[in-house]
């Protein structure tokens, strides 16, 4: 979908670019493909606090917090530029695309289908395209665009997989990125092979739904997320592999055995949970329960002790009352997991979850956040304080942070050092001795 206003001020040539992302991996990978092509058309990329003539937000969707999120920075942009073109892509611009076009300074709107054709707008801006709505069915999206982000020239977002076919109650995901499709290993594999062309030292594997990989092939599902990892694993490359979150029913056990084994593949899963509340579970149509959870985790413990493993909770959701919560809570004091991403629930359009009654107020919400937030901590500081005495291979970032220079080692300890530009975007062993003030690794 994609909706045009275009105002007078804007009727002029465009020469620079500024481009801000919101959300996650997936739409860093893409605002990095939509830039390239910017790019390659003789566009000037530049940084977002910078004056550029165009002003491009990618949206995310997946709480209210990233809605409020988008106005502030149209407000930015208009305060470095108040002539500028202001663009609105990605999830929030599918699913809200008239509530974006009445944001003051908003001159285009491009939808799920659309957003990679900003190119074609851009050069377009001088014809009268007023009060003209271009639609789709977010049903009818289909195509695979491929897309992958570099990162200060150490890691790369390579994306292989989008949209989603589950049904969660609380999510709209599906309603802003269609259904479930993903790239052919032959390309991910070509893709590769341009990263490292790069000097790239890590890709991190992403998309919406990760372990679907593969669905949407044509000849019967004859290939799965791991047959990819595996073609993955035979390549002739130095790079080091990274899977972002993959959902606990799709992550089997073939797979965990694999990365328990694999020289690129990193001991570092992020597995959404939601809930350790069953009828939670219930209600917020998740395809697993508690104990199928627990038994991912405990196998990739079994195996790989040393793995980082990120948790995704949902605090305060429909139905969510305190013996539930405190279910949730010591069920995952009872994981052996790293740290946890909490997200307070926040009603959504189009939704089932807003249907549901015994809904739970603000305030309630928030304190199940700070607790949850607080348990977060003491399992990263475990996990860390476990570490202490252990060696890493760290890869190291390019930018100087007040005179110190950090990087990730394979288990997602953070390390930090005095800042040396020689270390800038190289691997290099590293001996965890104890954690600094702020929760570095030294």
């Amino acid at each position: 979908m994609s909706l045009i206003n275009i105002s007078s001020r804007s009727k002029r040539k465009i020469s620079s670019v500024a481009i801000y992302t919101l959300g996650c991996k997936l739409n860093f990978s893409e605002s990095s493909y939509i830039s390239k092509s910017l790019k390659e058309n003789d566009y000037e990329i530049v940084d977002f606090k910078d004056y550029a003539d165009a002003y491009v937000i990618n949206t995310c969707s997946v709480t209210e917090n990233a809605d409020k999120k988008f106005k502030y920075y149209v407000k930015q942009a208009q305060k470095i530029n108040p002539d500028a073109f202001i663009a609105a892509i990605g999830c929030y611009a599918q699913l809200k695309p008239k509530e974006l076009l009445d944001v003051d300074g908003v001159d285009i709107v491009l939808g799920a289908s659309d957003k990679f054709n900003l190119l074609d707008y851009l050069k377009n801006i001088d014809n009268d395209l007023s009060n003209k709505v271009h639609s789709c069915n977010i049903n009818e999206v289909d195509l695979f665009k491929e897309s992958y982000s570099l990162n200060h020239r150490t890691r790369a977002f390579l994306k292989v997989q989008d949209g989603c076919d589950y049904k969660c109650s609380f999510c709209t995901i599906p309603l802003a990125r269609g259904k479930s499709r993903s790239d052919t290993i032959v390309n991910v594999l070509k893709n590769i092979k341009k990263i490292d062309s790069q000097e790239i030292k890590e890709i991190v594997l992403t998309g919406i739904n990760l372990g679907d990989f593969g669905k949407n092939d044509e000849e019967n599902n004859k290939c799965n997320f791991y047959d990819l990892i595996k073609e993955i694993e035979n390549l002739e490359t130095n790079i080091r592999f990274r899977i972002s979150s993959i959902e606990p029913n799709l992550l089997t056990d073939e797979i965990i055995e694999f990365i328990s084994k694999s020289e690129k593949f990193v001991p570092h899963f992020h597995i959404p949970l939601q809930s350790g509340s069953d009828s939670v579970l219930k209600l917020m149509r998740r395809r697993y329960d508690s104990s199928l959870y627990k038994s991912r985790i405990k196998m990739i413990k079994e195996l790989m002790p040393e793995a980082s493993i990120g948790v995704d909770v949902i605090v305060g959701f429909p139905g969510e009352d305190d013996d539930k919560f405190l279910d949730s809570m010591n069920f995952i004091e009872s994981l052996d997991v790293s740290y946890l991403h909490v997200f307070t629930y926040s009603e959504r359009d189009n939704t089932h979850a807003i249907t549901l009654p015994k809904i739970v107020n603000p305030n309630t919400r928030s304190k199940r956040s700070k607790l949850l937030r607080l348990l977060s901590s003491r399992k990263k500081s475990d996990f860390y304080k476990n570490n202490i005495g252990t060696k890493h291979n760290v890869l190291f970032e390019s930018e100087n942070k007040n005179g110190y220079i950090e990087g990730f080692s394979e288990n997602y300890l953070r390390f930090r050092t005095i800042w040396d530009p020689k270390l800038a975007g190289t691997i290099k062993q590293m001996k965890f001795s104890e954690i600094d003030p702020e929760g570095f690794a030294i």
